[in-house]
């Protein structure tokens, strides 16, 4: 089996907008709430669900290191899938559009610290990739409304290298 390699980038909003939204407080806050104290950094995520219903889960998970080699990918055809780290830990984030039923050319980030994913329905991408041991997400996704997982090997591995 042949081997190919995609180039993990630091994550912008910009160059994820294709494959879902980053979850950051960047930039100034839509508004103020709580008597001042807190700033609202209001609708990060375009959430979409197919039936069933939104649901938050925790998922802690053990750790990659880079270079890393791949070969299974997901999506949800009924649900967005959002990924929101509980500390500042960066993670990494592989994705890739739908090519006639699989995963087209993939494309890699890692995150900063205190960044989330919401990958768009039908977006491929890899399983939950943490950079550190232990690391704790919250996860918003469709709970029941049927089979909103597909799962696909590649024939062909893709190892990510690191480019931050």
């Amino acid at each position: 089996m042949s081997e190919r390699s995609v180039t993990a980038v630091a994550l912008t909003a910009d160059a994820f907008r294709p494959f879902g939204d980053v979850i950051a407080p960047l930039g100034d806050a839509d508004m103020m709430i709580n008597d001042g104290r807190c700033e609202r950094f209001h609708d990060l995520a375009r959430l979409t669900f197919d039936g069933g219903e939104a649901g938050i889960s925790l998922f802690r998970t053990d750790a990659i290191s880079l270079p890393f080699t791949m070969d299974l990918m997901e999506r949800h055809p009924l649900g967005s899938q959002a990924f929101i780290p509980m500390s500042a830990q960066p993670f990494l984030v592989v994705v890739a559009p739908d090519d006639a039923g699989r995963p087209g050319t993939p494309h890699a980030f890692i995150t900063n610290a205190g960044q989330g994913v919401n990958y768009l329905n039908n977006i491929w991408h890899a399983p939950l990739l943490a950079l550190e041991d232990g690391a704790v997400f919250a996860v918003v996704d469709l709970i029941g409304g049927g089979g909103n997982l597909e799962e696909f090997r590649l024939a062909t591995p893709v190892t990510v290298l690191a480019d931050v």
